[in-house]
Formats: C-alpha cells, structure tokens, sequence
C-alpha cells in the first residue's frame, strides 16, 4: 500500500487554490470587459488561452517538481474553488455601491 504524503497533498493545494483564485479572478475580469464591446470573441479567447495555459503549466510544474500527491492537491483545490465560484456566480452578489 502506498502511503499519502499529505506535506505534499497540502502544497499542492495551496497551490492550486492560489492559482485557481488567478483563474476564476481573470474569467470574471474577462467577461466584465468583454461584455462593454462589440465584439468580445478575441478578448474572451485571448482571456482564456492565458488563463488556461498558466493553469496547466503550473500544474505541470507542481507535478514535476513536488509529485503526483501534489498535483492531486492541486486538482482538488481547483475542483473545490471551482464550486465555490460557481456557487457565488448562481446566488448573485450585491451591485457595488447598494446595500
């Protein structure tokens, strides 16, 4: 049986929730300025060619460098950022500036 090295399931994490964060912070950046043009494909693509390609090149990284309990860190921490995102995106946050 295999043991779990959780000091590298746990960097793996930290990781990826920060490289996650990047992600999602970036898709809501993207669409909010691609949705003020008249033409948003190109932003929306360059957006996310970007964010996708730091994405798995530091995931890649991650696995390479720390192993593959690490990159399974950073899968489920960008799994579980992933829910958090969406769950915000569903219920709607508050305009700035209303109460």
């Amino acid at each position: 049986m295999t043991a779990i090295d959780w000091n590298a399931v746990l960097m793996g994490a930290a990781i990826g929730l920060a490289m996650s964060t990047f992600f999602f912070a970036g898709l809501a950046i993207g669409m909010r300025q691609a949705l003020r043009r008249e033409n948003p494909v190109v932003l929306l693509a360059l957006s996310g060619v970007i964010r996708v390609a730091t994405l798995l090149g530091v995931g890649w990284l991650v696995l390479g460098q720390v192993g593959p309990w690490a990159a399974l860190g950073y899968a489920v921490a960008f799994l579980l950022t992933r829910l958090v995102a969406t769950t915000f995106a569903r219920i709607g946050l508050p305009a700035r500036g209303t109460s």
